[in-house]
């Protein structure tokens, strides 16, 4: 608990024990009237003079001036415990109120420690801590264990594991080793690194993400908006509605006791429970998403993303892995290891993507003594002498030059045919394999009732056909081009009816047109992904497709606080106004409609902060 916190404990306590002295007391008359001004004064001098301050500026109908208005009219009418303990009640409800709040930004406020505090630059041979800011793209830092990554920066020297948990909510650490990237953030946990700076503080992914939960309030949602508006309206015809309720019976019966009415009327009207609850929901929402690795920039994007009908994926990156392996090895007439040997040799000295996905699958020491001339033939292959034998690796249009008697293969992908010494060896099938919670993630937004499932890609039909079947999408659109992809969400957007969504979720790298059409766009991977973090309206800061239905389950849970706060507090408000109009409720029930619904409401609110688990 802060200090302010302790300091508002301290004076309600302190009022309390003072108010039921008085009760106590003998005392009549003014003295009666000064001994409950004490308890009065310590609860409530800052209320006072809030409403006064904001009358001073031509901002009259706010809580303050309403709770002022209610209680100095208590004791006016003679309802001196009253008066006291309205105000006493307002003030333990402010300081739930506050507590709350304080709760949700702590969640938030958590991520913020990813920031690091120095980093510790290598220069003139030694190392000296300075700070993140004054280092430059290019110097080298240390980073020893236990210590946070201050940059971005690719590992030169060192090897370690990498506590990720901060940016995407994960507790399995990253390994990493020379030549490996690493992102600002994470804590190293084993041993020692050197690492070449690529990106300066401001453009670092830490420095991203921090600007991005900072300014997570600034995209109000629908129903903060409304909320905010109502109360502008509200507050002043409610008071206007008590002054007549005040005035009109009593010029008619000319009984000018009948003030109390007005006064309950006053206490219950009093919108706090609205105007706090309903925001508070939305922070809170915003900040258990960010403790599952789950950035959002705003209230407005939660409460589109809790109405999704229509989710539509990008392949390459966020429902596969977007590297190339080898994934099927059909020799003929020579070995597997013999024919990954030999096309691995052949494509030694190409730097093609699939010509390293070939070697990495070899994972042996290329002895470059036994490679002869190598001469690349531009959209065929390769043609090499290894071992003295003429080897050709390439594609079946190669094959067809040589009169190499080649056949296709039943699987999807790459393939990578090979012809040593006039005779077809075999072919090797190059593709981009399938995320391994893909799957799971189709599964979990058809449980959430998502009614289609749909994938873009640029790929090949077959290419995109085989990995829809794979993990059971609704429609499969493929051979794309960005323009394309933008047309068909477009007419995906006509689909969805007037209260869903449509989602996106890609890469965030060259899907900024389609993330910036759709209702909402989510970019997977924001860990070193600059263009993710600034394109998308929900970032997932790992590479897990899966997190989308947490975020689903994550909003919906918050707009269902958000309805449950409305509903509830208009409801008991509407029913004791009306009671306190024909004189049938009393001040302590009226308490009750504001503050105790203002604390069940904020108390509702903080169930945003946890994550729902998995239905």
């Amino acid at each position: 608990m802060s200090r302010k916190h302790k300091k508002m404990l301290a004076r309600i306590l302190i009022s309390a024990a003072l108010l039921i002295a008085c009760a106590l007391s003998p005392l009549k008359g003014v003295w009666r009237l000064l001994s409950f001004l004490v308890p009065y004064a310590v609860i409530g001098w800052d209320v006072l003079w809030k409403a006064a301050r904001n009358i001073a500026h031509g901002q009259v109908f706010d809580e303050n001036f309403l709770m002022a208005l209610a209680t100095v009219g208590a004791f006016a009418t003679g309802e001196y415990p009253e008066a006291v303990f309205v105000m006493l009640f307002y003030q333990v409800g402010e300081l739930f109120q506050s507590y709350a709040v304080g709760r949700s930004r702590q969640s938030i406020s958590q991520l913020m420690e990813i920031r690091p505090d120095y980093a510790n630059l290598e220069r003139d041979g030694r190392t000296e801590k300075v700070d993140p800011e004054e280092v430059n793209v290019g110097d080298v830092i240390v980073v020893k264990p236990g210590e946070r990554v201050p940059l971005d920066g690719v590992v030169l020297e060192g090897r370690s594991t990498l506590d990720t948990a901060a940016l995407t909510g994960e507790s399995l650490p990253r390994d990493v080793g020379e030549g490996d990237d690493v992102v600002s953030g994470c804590v190293n946990q084993g041993g020692l690194l050197r690492v070449r700076v690529t990106k300066a503080f401001g453009e670092s992914t830490v420095s991203k993400i921090l600007d991005l939960v900072e300014n997570a309030g600034a995209k109000k949602a629908r129903a903060e908006n409304f909320i905010t508006k109502f109360a502008r309206v509200y507050t002043p015809c409610v008071v206007v509605a008590a002054v007549l309720l005040a005035v009109v019976p009593s010029l008619v019966s000319g009984d000018w006791s009948q003030w109390t009415r007005a006064l309950i009327f006053l206490v219950v009207s009093c919108p706090c429970a609205l105007v706090i609850s309903v925001p508070l929901s939305f922070f809170g929402g915003i900040g258990g998403a960010s403790r599952d690795g789950i950035l959002v920039k705003g209230g407005s994007y939660l409460e589109t993303l809790s109405q999704a009908e229509i989710v539509v994926f990008d392949k390459t990156g966020t429902l596969t892995k977007g590297v190339f392996n080898v994934t099927a090895i059909h020799p003929d007439k020579i070995s597997e290891a013999e024919l990954l040997e030999l096309a691995a040799y052949a494509e030694s000295y190409s730097d093609h993507p699939i010509s390293r996905s070939i070697r990495e699958a070899y994972g042996e020491e290329i002895d470059q003594s036994r490679v002869g001339a190598v001469e690349e033939l531009a959209g065929r292959g390769v043609r090499a002498v290894i071992d003295g034998r003429t080897v050709c690796v390439g594609n079946s249009k190669f094959m067809d030059e040589l009169g190499a008697k080649w056949h296709p293969c039943h699987h999807v992908g790459t393939t990578v045919h090979v012809e040593v010494d006039g005779l077809y060896a075999g072919h090797l099938v190059i593709s981009d394999e399938v995320k391994p919670d893909a799957a799971e993630a189709i599964g979990k937004l058809k449980e959430l009732g998502v009614k289609k499932t749909v994938m873009l890609t640029g790929d090949a039909q077959a290419v995109g056909e085989r990995v829809g079947a794979q993990l059971g999408l609704d429609e499969v659109h493929a051979q794309l081009l960005p323009a394309g992809k933008v047309e068909r969400v477009e007419a995906l957007l006509r689909e969805k009816s007037d209260k869903g969504a449509l989602v996106f979720v890609g890469d965030g790298i060259n899907d900024a047109p389609v993330l910036s059409r759709a209702d909402v766009g989510v970019a997977m991977g924001g860990m070193g992904s600059d263009a993710a973090i600034e394109a998308a309206d929900v970032v997932f800061m790992d590479d897990k497709p899966s997190k989308l239905a947490d975020a689903i389950r994550i909003a919906r849970k918050t707009r269902a606080i958000v309805r449950q706060n409305v509903i509830f507090a208009l409801a008991v408000k509407l029913l004791v106004m009306a009671l306190g109009a024909f004189g049938v409720a009393n001040m302590w029930e009226a308490v009750f409609a504001d503050v105790g619904v203002s604390v069940i409401a904020i108390l509702n609110a903080m169930r945003a902060l946890r994550a729902p688990k998995d239905a």
